[in-house]
């Protein structure tokens, strides 16, 4: 391995190429913590983002009109911008220990952007609950089944299939734009790289590495949902 490594500091002696994540262990560690860093969020972004879409497409009437002003804020308002309202604005107001936030910047950076996707969430669990006939929902009633009975065990996995294109998109788009985390000071992939190509004046480099990153990211992630969209497909059901 450590002659894998040793090539990369060859090739910059001979091409110019400054790759010093490969050849430098201290940026390697770096980046390999920035990488770490953007898949932990993205992961977490994800999750948190699902259950607030579930909760707010219920159809509870004392939420509708807070989850109609929770959309209109967050889908209407850049992502950039809500992590500024939190980090300096809301942050402001909350107490600190010894010097320290109780709300770390990637606490509010996965709370800001899981309300952020999260408003389209909600629009997209809506409307592939507004798809399941109302028949079905009589049919399971007639069963035995309570309201929410039949929303969770009925009504919810059947929207969950209809809606999953449409939910695989958003959450694709998603892990893309946690990298602008990287403006509260979240060590992701692209906060890491600019530290990086600061201290090694390797700009092109690393832009490349954080392109090829990327890519093979949201490639593997697109992979995962696509099979699992599959798995999920119920034959003549939901196209």
């Amino acid at each position: 391995m450590d002659a894998f490594f040793q090539w990369f500091r060859w090739l910059y002696d001979a091409t110019g190429i400054n790759l010093t994540i490969f050849y430098d262990a201290f940026d390697r560690r770096r980046f390999i913590g920035g990488f770490v860093t953007t898949v932990g969020l993205a992961t977490s972004c994800i999750l948190l983002s699902v259950v607030i879409g579930v909760a707010g497409a219920s159809r509870l009437r004392i939420t509708r009109s807070i989850v109609y002003w929770y959309i209109q804020f967050f889908r209407n308002t850049p992502p950039l911008v809500q992590l500024y309202f939190f980090y300096f604005g809301v942050g402001a107001y909350l107490k600190t220990v010894a010097g320290v936030p109780i709300v770390s910047n990637v606490t509010w950076a996965i709370l800001g952007l899981s309300m952020y996707a999260g408003a389209f969430n909600v629009e997209i669990f809506r409307s592939g609950i507004e798809s399941v006939p109302s028949a079905t929902i009589e049919a399971a009633e007639s069963f035995g089944f309570s309201r929410l009975q039949a929303y969770r065990y009925i009504v919810l996995p059947l929207a969950f299939r209809v809606c999953l294109p449409a939910l695989n998109n958003n959450l694709v788009n998603l892990v893309k734009t946690t990298s602008i985390s990287y403006a509260i000071a979240v060590p992701e992939m692209l906060y890491v790289s600019a530290q990086i190509w600061s201290d090694s004046v390797n700009v092109k480099e690393m832009m490349n590495v954080l392109l090829v990153c990327y890519v093979a990211l949201v490639g593997l992630f697109v992979y995962v949902m696509h099979r699992w969209e599959r798995v999920m497909r119920v034959p003549g059901y939901g196209g």
